[in-house]
């Protein structure tokens, strides 16, 4: 229990923010709620208070401005074998680490647990956290390194994730070399600037956005052990991708040529309006304007030759420099990145009446910040366009787009495109579909010059019609 006098600190801390409604209850509160609503409120910056306040006050429309050019990028074509020599050699000496952003849970999938732990895979139903493992496995087989696995969670999925790898094994990895920390998180504010409380003795905190994550590696020491560890370049992926390159040694090394210091990876977009963000240039500065603040005018535009004028969708694939993101967070109370509001539906306990209050209308705003937003603050930020149908196909919704469905579809068909360039017999329909669902491990190949380098492979459907090859 914090000693009494700290308690008034903290208190008279608060209560000069104007926040000190959050002790309403403290005197009904035993020992155990007490330090659960110490330890909410540890979690939030008051230093950083008053700008945050500043932001949920600010109810105006912020529609982008200015002028806005589409993003120059770089295509596959364009990156050497010098790139990936480069890249690879960076892999070899432990200068670049995968990190991936994995805080959320798997509710709209219909599952009771971390994302991360959901079975993807379409043979062999392995869970994703299983996939991108095992792809580490055969970065430092092929390497003859051992790669730092950093990989962030959230409040309410730490203890989970952390037991689930524990219980699986690490899937092979040096236990040592899987760093699990934690999301930050904002509170919850009224329209008129107060904190709320989710409960009488806890606060209304959620996770702070996938763009704080470059602050948590910084409040969490992460930095710090990456420093100590060698690691320059860091490869930032979120969970729900199973087609991702976990390290890419072209794009890490065109990243490393380019002296770059926040590098993107984009798609050609599948239409208009689809529901990614836009790589764009505003006021002279690359940067990702949102899918719903991209001015319909702009997302229907084409160039003289009928294509889509802003046609590079974000696919949330980065490497960012290790230096970058110390500098972004040297001052923790002005974190670099802006935080985003939204109006959000937050159920509380009214701190006037004791009531819970169950919302059926949006009465609270959010914070977070997002990691595209990094790109204007960078030196030398580049865009790779790389082909969706070999690197994206995220599992966001249960069904439709970028469903479970969509996503081992596409795991199964570029398995088979895979298997079919190294010369295995793969029947397809007369849609030119393949009709056995097929998986090949990141532990038989990572790509699929891996196996055309083992050509020919003879591989025949199972009884169940499934084609797996794992080695």
């Amino acid at each position: 229990m914090t000693p009494t006098r700290d308690v008034q600190s903290i208190r008279d801390a608060f209560s000069a923010a104007g926040q000190d409604h959050l002790f309403t209850f403290w005197d009904d509160l035993n020992s155990d709620q007490r330090d659960q609503l110490l330890a909410d409120l540890a979690a939030i910056r008051l230093d950083a208070l008053p700008d945050l306040l500043k932001i949920v006050a600010d109810t105006a429309s912020h529609a982008t401005g200015g002028s806005i050019e589409p993003a120059d990028v770089i295509t596959r074509d364009d990156v050497t074998a010098e790139h990936r020599e480069l890249g690879e050699s960076l892999i070899r000496r432990g200068k670049v680490a995968p990190f991936t952003v994995a805080g959320g849970q798997g509710t709209r999938l219909g599952y009771d647990g971390p994302k991360g732990a959901f079975r993807m895979s379409p043979v062999r139903n392995k869970p994703l956290f299983q996939l991108f493992a095992e792809s580490i496995r055969a970065t430092e087989s092929r390497y003859d390194c051992e790669l730092t696995w950093y990989i962030m969670t959230s409040p309410i999925n730490n203890a989970a994730t952390a037991s689930y790898f524990e219980d699986l094994g690490y899937f092979g990895l040096n236990p040592e070399r899987v760093v699990f920390f934690q999301q930050g998180v904002m509170p919850s504010f009224a329209n008129d600037g107060k904190i709320l409380l989710a409960e009488k003795h806890r606060v209304a905190l959620s996770p702070d956005g996938h763009g704080g994550s470059l602050l948590a590696l910084a409040e969490t020491g992460m930095l710090e052990d990456m420093a100590d560890r060698g690691i320059d370049h860091i490869s930032y992926f979120q969970v729900d991708n199973p087609l991702v390159y976990c390290i890419d040694p072209a794009f890490v090394g065109l990243h490393a040529a380019s002296k770059s210091e926040m590098s993107s990876k984009c798609v050609s977009k599948a239409d208009d309006f689809e529901r990614v963000g836009n790589f764009a240039v505003v006021d002279g500065k690359l940067g990702v304007i949102e899918y719903s603040d991209l001015p319909e005018k702009l997302a229907k535009a084409k160039n003289a030759d009928g294509s889509r004028k802003f046609d590079a969708g974000s696919i949330a694939i980065h490497v960012i420099s290790r230096s970058f993101v110390e500098r972004l967070t040297a001052d923790r109370s002005k974190f670099g990145l802006p935080w985003h509001r939204a109006n959000k539906k937050v159920g509380h306990v009214d701190t006037a009446s004791g009531e819970v209050v169950d919302p059926s209308e949006p009465n609270a705003v959010k914070l977070e910040a997002f990691i595209f937003d990094a790109l204007p603050l960078s030196k030398n930020p580049i865009v790779l366009e790389v082909d969706r149908s070999e690197e994206f196909s995220p599992v966001k919704n249960a069904t439709g787009v970028d469903s479970v469905e969509t996503s081992r579809r596409d795991m199964s068909r570029r398995a088979a495109r895979w298997l079919k360039a190294a010369g295995a017999k793969i029947p397809c329909n007369s849609d030119g579909e393949p009709t056995p669902t097929c998986e090949v491990s990141p532990l038989a190949a990572l790509e699929a010059d891996d196996l055309k380098n083992r050509a020919p492979i003879n591989i025949a459907a199972d009884k169940d019609g499934c084609i797996y090859l794992d080695k």
